[in-house]
């Protein structure tokens, strides 16, 4: 149970919930909390407000809110709630468990000393999503009551409650004995013979132990949920596509004349069912884990057998070699000492992991059958959809490999005394081990895939579960009209660009991994088409278009052919089809208008974006598979820190070699003045070491006062301004005229940083553990770069 209880605490207060709502995000608040962090804004700022007044408000803005991870009213599953807005720029302070909250908005000034203020609208921003919502005349009465999270939290802290005492006591209270369900009074033995003697009308009252007058206290009648809109009307009837319970009363005034309704008690039974059934297979996967745990455990007492029965036979046959192998033997148990703690940090770690994951499993089970014991419909009915896709989620995340241990138990290492005397100085361990298999074939990234004008750009990946070794991949295309397929890139990068293809082809391209075991088989095949003409502008839009990517990601997996076809020069237009079920996907990206907008009809969202703003937009995150161990990521990715006082590296997911692209990142911690990097750099970049410490990295690192720019350990450019908690540094890759240039707070730091930038870049960030910084991306060209750019 005690794993349940961060469940019942309120991220404002960080006190249990008192008088829950439920926003429209699925997350609760205390409704004393909500009226607190409650923001007051004009009516001006307001979406609403803005398109009715018919001020310009571009689509780009609205793409910004979408790139915030703001729900609209679809995204929610509820109606009527108001529109959201962008997060309040009020100062935000931070609750007892450490959510950023924002502060309620200060007090208007006294109606004789100003003028009577505009009209405003109240802005509740959810502190766990930090997504918000301008609410609508009824303000926090349109939120429904969580009155099955109050019935749990009331069992729960019953539960823990201490020995009951008696209530008649008149100094220290002695442990009751008996309690009288008439009187709904605990006793202590002197206490019921004093004050309940058993004759007369007393006689006939019933006496039960405590701890089951406890149980029949908590077992009231079960309260009955009126509708929000109508609060005289009880819920009878449940909303398919609402997915709220409603009253007759909002069934007569027409507000779901056109939704399916169902029987309120019906669906109750329904999603109770499913909750159950999830809970079933989340069931399996605790149990799963614990004995996974067990068997963690074990390898740790056998990696410590394994390890001590090593070293002895190592130390015996050293000692049989004399003082020829004496200075070696050292060597070799220095290894063998490493080998074993780094086998025992991985399994430990590893151990560290599970725990918290089955914890967290656990108390959401706990949660989730204390709910079910509920006998609300309405209230159950409020939740069950979130706690079904959470058990669904959890038990998802328990899937992913991670109830494979990470570390064998044996040492890969085996000494060879064979050698004669003379060659004691060449000893080393040899492999117990079998090469490791061939790699299996690697998986297109077809949303990064795309043809511009009469060149191409490729990228791949490994599948997610392999776990196979790779030392390198070999891209191969025909020769654009079917012919034989000849190689054009061999090496580690996952992305290439190829230029110099004819116009107006149709080219087949496939990759294939390798290393010293052999080759993969070939990939999934590519086919793509070149632009019919050469006269086509530079500015181009990324493929796909950010909408289309996530619509790409649904519907995997693909067939093995996709086909890149320009609509236009510049453009790409593409058609997915799978060969199972003849199915095909367009994209119809159709035109641009004179004004430089894209117009996108036909698609599920209609949005209008401006060229301009388009171009050079990339997003993309931190990549965890090529980060140093040592870092530690967050946020899906967007946020990185590390648990090392050294500088450690990690890269982005997204290489580019052409184009011109920006991103930011602010810094969320600073303590103790260190000096974190930023930059760009090559894929096989030394990971443990500040950025721009070798030759594959360009980068300006920076402390509270100035900076300086680094590239292969040579420092230059030392310019005054630094960074505190709260700033922005900014990075701004222009692979078109090859330079790299750096801003902090979205002013030039220095002159250009580096010119002359050719080849593939990744972002790339090194700090410590007194820096964490996240990641922004999607961003267009900062002012003073565009202003430059615009000069003749």
């Amino acid at each position: 149970m005690e794993e349940m209880e961060e469940e019942l605490k309120c991220p404002v207060c960080g006190s249990f919930y008192r008088e829950p709502i439920i926003l429209p995000c699925s997350h609760n608040l205390c409704q004393a909390c909500a009226r607190n962090i409650l923001v007051q804004t004009p009516d001006s700022e307001s979406p609403q407000s803005r398109r009715a007044s018919g001020s310009a408000v571009s689509d780009y803005d609205y793409l910004d809110l979408d790139k915030m991870s703001l729900y609209s009213e679809a995204d929610s599953g509820y109606g009527s709630y108001g529109g959201f807005a962008s997060a309040p720029t009020t100062p935000c302070q931070k609750s007892p468990n450490g959510v950023r909250v924002f502060p309620p908005a200060a007090p208007p000034p006294p109606a004789a000393l100003a003028p009577p203020p505009p009209p405003r609208n109240a802005c509740l921003t959810c502190p766990q999503c930090h997504r918000s919502l301008v609410l609508d005349e009824r303000g926090l009465r349109g939120f429904p009551r969580n009155r099955l999270l109050e019935g749990v939290i009331d069992r729960y802290q019953q539960g823990r409650a201490a020995a009951l005492r008696c209530q008649l006591c008149e100094k220290a209270p002695k442990e009751a004995a008996v309690m009288c369900e008439q009187c709904d009074v605990f006793y202590c033995d002197p206490c019921r013979l004093r004050c309940h003697p058993p004759r007369g009308p007393l006689a006939k009252h019933r006496l039960v132990p405590p701890a089951q007058g406890r149980v029949s206290r908590r077992l009231s009648p079960r309260k009955i949920s009126t509708c929000t809109d109508h609060e005289l009307e009880n819920h009878s009837m449940y909303c398919v596509q609402c997915k709220s319970p409603v009253c007759y009363q909002c069934l007569e005034e027409g507000k779901h004349s056109s939704h399916e309704v169902k029987a309120l008690g019906a669906m109750w039974k329904l999603h109770k069912s499913q909750l159950s059934q999830a809970l079933n297979g989340l069931s399996d996967r605790a149990k799963e884990a614990k004995e996974f745990l067990v068997q963690l455990r074990n390898m740790v007492q056998q990696i410590q057998e394994n390890s001590v029965e090593f070293e002895a036979c190592l130390v015996a046959q050293c000692d049989a070699l004399i003082d020829a192998l004496n200075r070696r033997k050292a060597q070799l148990l220095s290894r063998v000492n490493k080998e074993h703690e780094h086998k025992l940090k991985v399994v430990r770690d590893q151990i560290s992991h599970c725990t918290v994951k089955l914890r967290q499993t656990t108390g959401l089970m706990e949660y989730c059958l204390e709910v079910i014991k509920e006998n609300d419909p309405s209230g159950f009915l409020q939740i069950s959809d979130a706690l079904i896709r959470r058990v669904h989620l959890t038990e998802d995340q328990w899937g992913k490999g991670t109830l494979t241990p990470r570390m064998t138990t044996d040492f890969d290492l085996n000494l060879d005394n064979a050698p004669l005397l003379q060659s004691i100085h060449q000893l080393d361990f040899v492999q117990m081990k079998v090469s490791s298999p061939v790699p299996a074939p690697p998986i297109l990234q077809l949303e990064e895939c795309c043809t511009h004008n009469n060149s191409a750009t490729l990228s791949w990946k490994q599948p997610p579960l392999s776990t196979v070794q790779v030392e390198g991949y070999i891209l191969e295309l025909d020769d654009g009209n079917g012919g034989q397929f000849r190689e054009v890139y061999v090496g580690k990068e996952t992305m290439c660009t190829v230029d110099g293809l004819h116009f107006n082809s149709t080219y087949s391209a496939r990759v294939k991994a390798f290393n010293k075991s052999g080759v993969s088989p070939y990939s999934k095949t590519l086919v793509l088409q070149t632009s019919e003409d050469t006269q086509s502008e530079e500015q181009t839009l990324p493929f796909p278009v950010p909408l289309e990517r996530s619509q790409l990601r649904r519907m995997s997996p693909f067939s093995s052919t996709l086909n890149l076809q320009p609509s236009f020069s510049g453009r790409s237009y593409f058609e997915l089809r799978s060969s199972a079920h003849q199915l095909s996907l367009h994209s119809s990206l159709q035109s641009l208008n004179s004004a430089g907008e894209l117009s996108t009809s036909g698609l599920p969202c209609l949005l209008v974006f401006d060229i301009k703003k388009m171009v050079a937009v990339a997003w993309f995150s931190f990549d965890p598979s090529s980060a140093h161990a040592d870092i530690i990521f967050s946020n899906d990715n967007l946020t990185v820190t590390c648990n090392s006082y050294d500088d450690r590296v990690v890269l982005g997911k997204t290489g580019f070699s052409k184009g011109l692209h920006y991103w930011e990142l602010s810094i969320d911690r600073y303590d103790n003045h260190p000096d974190p990097a930023f930059g760009v750099a090559r894929i096989d970049v030394l990971k443990d070491a500040m950025l721009g410490k070798d030759d594959k990295a360009w980068a300006m690192y920076v402390d509270n006062n100035r900076s300086w720019f680094m590239h292969n350990n040579s420092h230059t450019n030392r310019t005054e301004g630094g960074i505190t908690k709260g700033a922005t540094v900014g990075v701004l890759l222009d692979l078109t005229r090859r330079t790299l240039t750096f801003s902090i707070n979205e002013d030039q730091q220095g002159p250009v940083a580096f010119e002359n930038l050719e080849g593939l870049f990744f972002p790339a960030v090194s700090l410590n553990r007194n820096v964490q910084v996240t990641l922004h991306t999607g961003l267009p060209v900062p002012e003073f770069y565009a202003s430059r750019s615009a000069m003749p």
